[in-house]
């Protein structure tokens, strides 16, 4: 599903579960668990599924993320999007988060990143949230894709979003 023109798409996305086995592990460098790794497939399927194809993607540098983006790129993705790893994405606040996406060169752009950052970007963006109860939660996966009538990600401003969907893949956190 490519973007008209005047439009911009954002498929905003909590990284999956990840793995607390090793405590000696850095927090920026633990891996997911089964779970996140079947999660992140899935929502690679649904993402295909919708003809939601991000021509640029723009990824925490922690591990979760990038493995988060791997297997939902192991989907049949028919775009293969331009990849940035961002140090600034890891714990970000929506602010930083905000100024990450201005940068964006693509119209469709996907964000992988963390919360507590994430459920308050993605809160911002809507005009209108959707229904889900657990939207302002933002669980593992959770993703949105919203849509902006503009020409140029430097112009996006939050509350100007049209929400085209939102989903949890496993349904738990």
């Amino acid at each position: 599903m490519t973007t008209p023109p005047g439009h911009r798409r954002l498929i905003l996305t909590r990284h999956a579960k990840s793995a607390w086995d090793d405590p000696s592990l850095d927090d920026h460098d633990r891996p997911l668990n089964d779970r996140g790794r079947r999660s992140a497939r899935e929502l690679g399927d649904w993402m295909a599924s919708r003809g939601y194809e991000p021509e640029e993607v723009l990824c925490s540098t922690a591990r979760r993320t990038q493995e988060t983006w791997e297997k939902i790129a192991g989907a049949p993705l028919e775009v293969r999007p331009i990849i940035r790893m961002e140090q600034s994405l890891y714990h970000a606040s929506p602010e930083r988060m905000l100024k990450v996406l201005q940068s964006a060169t693509q119209p469709t752009v996907m964000m992988v990143g963390h919360n507590p950052g994430i459920a308050s970007f993605a809160a911002q963006l809507p005009a209108r949230p959707p229904l889900d109860p657990d939207f302002r939660r933002y669980p593992t996966c959770a993703t949105l894709v919203v849509d902006f009538q503009i020409d140029d990600w430097k112009d996006i401003r939050p509350g100007d979003g049209s929400v085209m969907d939102f989903i949890r893949p496993d349904g738990r956190d």
